[in-house]
């Protein structure tokens, strides 16, 4: 089988997206696991490159990823001009550049180009500027990739926590849930458990919304009418799930160590602990769409771009896990293809793979 493509958007040019997109590439094993493709410039690179002086990192400069090298990184050029590099700063620039090499990496993907996509982290401000517009990654992803839903799921190791509600002003979380809306993000995750990380029968956390998970609708509503019914009408459609849980004792007693995934009502509820438990080595998914998209747990850190200082674990694990989710989404079609067309497979001539055929 060929090796994994992966596309890799630079994120702002003026954060650290290239200083620890560079350092992780520049172990020469990476190209023996996957074939690593950056959407942006030689030029900026290099520029880059030569502020954390990584001697290592070999790249072949393309103008497409239709015929990349197998055996080292591939730089697409996105734009050829002269770019402005104000460090730590965003900038009307930067947050041009950084969508032109998200939207040509998001064009191939959707082409086939790429099997993955890993994106840098971008500055909202700087995007605005851009006239991007969208809140994020995620939303712009969903549109672009055809995802009817996507759900944003922080990943390290077995800890998986889910958004119900993404980049919303606290104020208006109330509002935009809905009993429905519940139900289709814990069908999200449910399906995701299973296809990208292989767990067959998932169980899930739901928390509640208000402090004390409502106090029986003593604080709140929200629980008794809309987190609960849900939670229980899909429980007795044989999914593992539970709820909805006060979210301060849930983690303060480490219950979520008990689940394979846990289902916050809003970005801070799910992001804070898990920055407090993982940060520096998390991953964020969008899971539900058609592609696979990862990227580091990490902003642009404006206050550290240019200081050789960013730490790469974050994004080599987003790497990682995208090549892990591809893998596990081809492993669950071969498992669940049309038996015909398994046995078809038999008959395709003398050249085929013998590691391929299909034991009746």
């Amino acid at each position: 089988m060929d090796k994994i493509r992966i596309g890799i958007s630079i994120g702002d040019i003026n954060g650290i997206g290239l200083e620890v997109i560079l350092k992780t590439l520049s172990n020469p094993k990476i190209s023996d696991l996957c074939t690593p493709i950056i959407y942006g410039s030689t030029k900026v690179i290099s520029y880059h490159k030569n502020i954390i002086s990584v001697e290592e990192f070999q790249y072949q400069s393309l103008r497409t990823a239709e015929r990349p090298s197998t055996d080292k990184v591939n730089v697409v050029n996105c734009w050829q001009d002269n770019v402005n590099i104000t460090l730590g700063k965003a900038t009307e620039t930067g947050g041009q550049f950084a969508y032109q090499s998200l939207s040509m990496a998001t064009q191939d993907l959707r082409a086939g180009l790429i099997d993955a996509l890993v994106t840098a982290p971008i500055n909202k401000a700087a995007m605005q500027m851009a006239a991007f517009p969208y809140t994020g990654h995620t939303e712009y992803l969903t549109k672009e990739l055809g995802g009817k839903e996507s759900l944003m799921l922080m990943v390290r190791d077995k800890l998986r926590i889910g958004l119900v509600t993404n980049h919303l002003p606290l104020r208006d979380v109330a509002e935009a849930l809905s009993k429905e809306l519940v139900m289709q993000k814990i069908r999200l995750f449910n399906q995701t458990l299973k296809i990208d990380f292989g767990i067959e029968r998932p169980t899930i956390a739901v928390l509640g919304l208000n402090p004390h998970a409502g106090d029986d609708g003593l604080i709140g509503q929200e629980e008794e009418q809309l987190i609960r019914p849900a939670v229980v009408e899909l429980k007795k459609s044989g999914m593992m799930v539970m709820g909805p849980f006060p979210a301060d004792g849930f983690f303060g007693a480490s219950q979520y160590q008990k689940f394979d995934g846990v289902l916050a009502m809003y970005h801070d509820q799910g992001l804070v602990p898990f920055k407090t438990l993982s940060f520096g080595n998390g991953v964020n998914f969008t899971a539900g769409l058609p592609f696979v998209r990862t990227s580091p747990d990490h902003g642009t850190a404006y206050d550290l771009a240019g200081k050789n200082e960013a730490d790469p674990s974050s994004f080599r694990s987003a790497l990682f896990m995208a090549m892990d989710i591809t893998k596990n989404r081809r492993t669950y079609q071969e498992m669940h293809q049309d038996p015909l067309k398994k046995r078809s497979g038999r008959h395709q001539g003398p050249d085929e793979d013998p590691e391929n055929l299909v034991e009746d």
